[in-house]
């Protein structure tokens, strides 16, 4: 039986942009299911290399492969909105429409699946519409189906950008420094949620980290990155204080 193949695979990967180097040389192996942390001062390329994984940033250099596509060559429109309908994204900005319902705003995470005339004039099936409250339910918050977003709490709205993301049914999740903008009990809260759905639904879960002392909460192996490149790659129990140290030593406050 052969093994399954790799979520991602980068090699030599390079992102050159008006003559500076945002990423370099980067090579790195993600299985399925794999939960890990992108750790790193400011400007170090955390959110670089995660949206060359969404092809939002295109590599100038190396092989880049996400979910058996080729990011590295692969143009054709239609490939890249079906590779992304396979990734559902958690941004510390939401990305959330303020003015809709918490069930609307999920509810745009089935567009992948069903989108028409129907969906974008906001007219979901029955059962869209029932999953997007099952999503809602395993996020711990199904009660707030019919609020809107806005009138919600920072850790209430995060829950909701991950259920949004559930709905997708995707492969693989891309959480971009999303317990930035939380208070250190909703941080948690939302690292523990993050792992436990990436762990249920078996996902690979990738999290750009802002909270140190949250990785434990979140993967089981941690990147290290400093000025473009990877400094480290190893399991959780394997960093210690003396390279997180190296890591943000002199970076920019």
């Amino acid at each position: 039986m052969s093994a399954e193949p790799n979520v991602i695979r980068l090699q030599g990967m390079g992102v050159r942009v008006h003559g500076a180097d945002l990423l370099a040389d980067i090579d790195l192996v993600v299985k399925p299911q794999e939960r890990i942390a992108i750790i790193g001062a400011n400007g170090a390329g955390k959110t670089t290399l995660v949206k060359t994984l969404t092809a939002m940033m295109r590599p100038t250099s190396g092989a880049l492969q996400v979910l058996g596509e080729d990011l590295a060559r692969e143009n054709r429109p239609d490939r890249l909105r079906a590779l992304r309908s396979r990734i559902g994204q958690v941004f510390q900005g939401l990305h959330l429409v303020g003015r809709l319902s918490v069930h609307e705003n999920v509810l745009i995470g089935a567009l992948g699946r069903c989108e028409s005339l129907l969906t974008l004039g906001r007219y979901f099936p029955a059962e869209e519409r029932d999953r997007a409250q099952a999503a809602l339910e395993a996020v711990g918050m199904g009660h707030a189906a019919k609020l809107r977003v806005d009138r919600l709490s920072g850790g209430e709205r995060q829950k909701v950008a991950v259920a949004r993301a559930l709905n997708q049914d995707p492969q693989l999740i891309l959480a971009d420094e999303p317990t930035a903008n939380l208070d250190p009990v909703a941080a948690e809260e939302v690292a523990d949620l993050l792992a436990r759905i990436a762990t249920e639904k078996q996902v690979t879960l990738i999290t750009v980290a802002h909270t140190l002392k949250l990785l434990p909460n979140l993967a089981k192996r941690v990147i290290g990155m400093r000025a473009g490149r990877i400094v480290f790659d190893a399991p959780i129990g394997d960093i210690d204080d003396n390279q997180l140290q190296q890591l943000y030593r002199g970076a920019p406050a």
